[in-house]
């Protein structure tokens, strides 16, 4: 059964304040391009790399359930094949994670669905063949659908809170869309770490739906992924509960993404030595604050 985007559905997705609150900080992100410094160029750089490290440590912890560390993921991230003294197969799950990423991280500008099969596919994750069929069904009519409103004007590309709102909004129900064919409308029976594994393509491929139509990529932790399935199901309506989830998450991760962009290594260094210098004054005053001014004391004008 292919499943169609409910534009009511999604406006009232829409008007949620944790995606209200979440769009405004989106749009003070988004307003930033187009870049045209060399740092902040380079910051942005520096950022969807951290951003693919700590993606794919995030799915290697769901896909293995063992502690893959930061720097795990980032000696993978930088070509690592084997790492001495950590398990192979938490190298080797870093690596198929990154190879996913890598796979779908041309999807924003070719929109091949299989792209999407290529990364479960280098997840082993194992959809069955229905399963398989509605995820590609389901991705073929919502990416016609909004297709045709960015045509007719109801999916604006503009950095307005409001239009960022609409397109987060629609991202979210295409999520939860997916999520429910590929978890069984959210169920589970105790196991959400199962369900969590199957998810993983699905996430990739939001995120490049997001930067498909202008907004930002997002990160969720393994335990954020496996509180999300919870979320949903527990939740009677899985739209809303994955909206009021993610909202928030994204909304923390976007501005870390602006805080990252504009950060600048001078100002940053003044800053510390200000808040130093404020410390070290505080901590002298409370080092003296016992000592009490003599009345009597003579004032010496110097």
């Amino acid at each position: 059964m292919t499943i169609e985007l409910n534009r009511e559905a999604i406006a009232q997705v829409t008007a949620l304040p944790a995606v209200t609150e979440a769009a405004e900080v989106g749009s003070a992100l988004i307003s930033l391009w187009p870049l045209t410094e060399a740092m902040q160029m380079d910051n942005d750089a520096k950022y969807a790399e951290n951003l693919q490290v700590r993606v794919t440590r995030a799915f290697a912890r769901v896909l293995t359930g063992e502690d893959v560390t930061v720097p795990d993921a980032e000696f993978v991230y930088e070509g690592a094949d084997e790492i001495p003294g950590r398990p192979q197969n938490i190298v080797d799950t870093l690596l198929a994670a990154n190879d996913a990423y890598d796979t779908m991280a041309d999807y924003s500008e070719s929109g091949d669905v299989q792209l999407i099969f290529d990364a479960a596919e280098a997840l082993d994750v194992r959809w069955d063949t229905d399963v398989a069929a509605q995820v590609r069904e389901t991705i073929a009519a919502v990416e016609a659908q909004i297709e045709d409103d960015a045509a007719q004007g109801r999916l604006s590309t503009s950095s307005e809170p409001a239009d960022v709102a609409t397109r987060f909004a629609t991202a979210l129900a295409v999520c939860d869309a997916l999520l429910s064919v590929v978890t069984g409308d959210g169920e589970h029976d105790g196991d959400a770490a199962a369900q969590a594994v199957k998810v993983l393509p699905i996430l990739l491929y939001v995120n490049e739906l997001r930067e498909q139509c202008s907004i930002p990529r997002i990160c969720l932790t393994d335990q954020q992924i496996l509180d999300l399935i919870d979320t949903r199901a527990n939740a009677g309506d899985t739209l809303t509960a994955t909206a009021e989830y993610i909202a928030p998450l994204a909304g923390a991760e976007w501005t870390k993404h602006r805080d990252d962009v504009l950060w600048n290594p001078d100002e940053a260094k003044k800053k510390a030595k200000e808040e130093d210098e404020k410390r070290n004054k505080e901590a002298l005053a409370a080092k003296f604050a016992h000592i009490k001014d003599d009345p009597g004391k003579e004032t010496v004008e110097l």
